[in-house]
């Protein structure tokens, strides 16, 4: 069985450090088999590399324009993931319905008995509304949803506009006396260390290994009257933003987007954010999961 320093990892097993078991087969559950079988597919073991999209990646999936285009020209703007600037659907016998699950005014979470509106007092199902045109469900309301970025209030006036994200950290691999990779943690994973100044010092695009509050909480933005004083880089974002006193913002706290089944309607916008610290949790916030694409960015095309 997989526990401990021995789960499965992709980065482990390249390495070399993952010590499976050979030709012992998995649990057969068909009544008329053996017990045993091998491994498929399906079983989920060899796996991309997931992890949460990017506050851009989102927004953009979210927005789904591919269905608001002619040619090369939006022609159609969008408030929503989808079409039109309300959240009542126009489709046939659905008509006046709404298109997600959301709090319409205070108290109202699903409409009255006897005429519902969204039906759904809490997280509905899967599949329960409307996709947008990217055929994502729920890409506003039903739950909010994490982000990677790290949360700042003007992210998008620093940003680069290509892959936008704040919250790089760089490392490498971690090594051991011998230069090789250490040995991996108690959970399977390859250890890592964050990149020090002598390595990054010849680089254009960093010098240092931390830069989630680049430019937003960082020495060159700060607002402290007292500029000449020592600078504490560990607790800089505290100091810029008054944590704890006046504000909530650290480099802890990550970007939720999409509105939740307990939000009113402003933020099923895709553009509309909040935060929330990353190692909190919350009945109204999930998550989806994302991966590098690889390959030409359409289909059907090298």
């Amino acid at each position: 069985d997989q526990k401990d320093d021995n789960n499965f990892n992709t980065d482990a097993y390249l390495a070399g450090q993952y010590e499976g078991y050979v030709n012992e087969g998995m649990e057969d559950l068909d009544p008329n088999g053996t017990g045993i079988r091998n491994v498929r597919f399906e079983d989920g073991i060899l796996l991309p590399k997931y992890r949460l999209p990017t506050e851009a990646e989102w927004e953009y999936a979210a927005l789904g324009l591919v269905g608001n285009t002619l040619y090369n020209r939006v022609v159609e703007r969008k408030e929503f993931p989808w079409n039109g600037d309300g959240v009542r659907t126009d489709e046939g016998k659905y008509y006046g319905s709404f298109v997600t699950n959301f709090k319409r005014g205070s108290g109202d979470y699903m409409g009255v008995a006897g005429n519902l509106n969204d039906g759904a007092a809490i997280p509905a199902p899967v599949g329960s509304y409307w996709p947008n045109d990217y055929g994502l469900y729920n890409m506003g309301g039903n739950v909010s949803e994490w982000v990677l970025d790290v949360y700042r209030p003007l992210s998008h006036q620093v940003v680069s506009d290509y892959n936008p994200y704040r919250g790089n950290i760089f490392k490498n691999v971690m090594k051991d006396a011998d230069g090789g990779v250490a040995e991996k943690d108690s959970l399977g994973r390859i250890l890592y260390t964050e990149v020090t100044p002598e390595e990054s010092a010849t680089r254009k695009n960093y010098r240092k290994a931390n830069n989630v509050n680049y430019r937003d909480g960082d020495y060159e933005s700060t607002i402290q009257a007292d500029w000449l004083g020592n600078f504490d880089e560990k607790n800089a974002t505290a100091q810029m933003y008054d944590y704890g006193v006046t504000s909530l913002i650290s480099d802890r706290s990550r970007v939720i987007k999409g509105g939740s089944w307990n939000d009113g309607v402003y933020y099923l916008s895709p553009g509309s954010r909040r935060f929330l610290n990353e190692d909190e949790a919350s009945a109204t916030v999930g998550f989806r999961c994302a991966m590098i694409r690889v390959g030409s960015p359409a289909a059907g095309k090298r």
